[in-house]
């Protein structure tokens, strides 16, 4: 008979989005990002961009190592996911869907009827997470312009 190993502690917590463990996965992203998308179709906020936003913003830790991040800047009548990304060596581990409950959780509380969100067709692991977690996919929304590898996606939260 063998043991299971213990599950590794899973920590989500708001953080400021210019702290250090931010920063870092924030880079982290941004260097993905530049990889698989040309400029013309990334929309990414700069952590300065997250701040004018008031971005709420979490941090995944695994162990108390930070794994995973995202944010949701607060609209008219909706929330918008931001900076979404889990490091390479942490995937697989659903750390996306943590985040996208407590930032649903602090959406709804804010009284946030809806979560909606921009990704790209070249990131088939990010739909999918965001799929197991209820989002649909939509036309585009905001100042958001149909490109040819946009994907957008909402989910109701009320």
């Amino acid at each position: 008979m063998t043991l299971a190993e213990p599950s590794p502690a899973v920590d989500v917590r708001l953080v400021p989005v210019d702290s250090p463990e931010a920063l870092e996965l924030i880079a982290g992203s941004e260097e993905e990002l530049a990889s698989i998308y040309p400029p013309e179709v990334r929309f990414a906020f700069s952590p300065r961009q997250l701040i004018d936003a008031q971005v709420h913003f979490v941090v995944a830790r695994v162990d108390g190592v930070p794994a995973a991040c995202g944010g949701f800047a607060p609209l008219a009548g909706y929330g918008e996911l931001k900076r979404m990304f889990t490091r390479k060596d942490f995937r697989g581990r659903r750390l996306a869907g943590a985040i996208l409950e407590a930032l649903e959780a602090e959406a709804r509380a804010r009284g946030l009827p809806l979560m909606r969100l921009e990704t790209g067709e070249a990131s088939p692991e990010a739909i999918r997470a965001y799929e197991r977690a209820g989002y649909a996919r939509r036309g585009p929304f905001g100042d958001y312009e149909e490109n040819g590898s946009s994907v957008f996606m909402e989910k109701r939260l009320a």
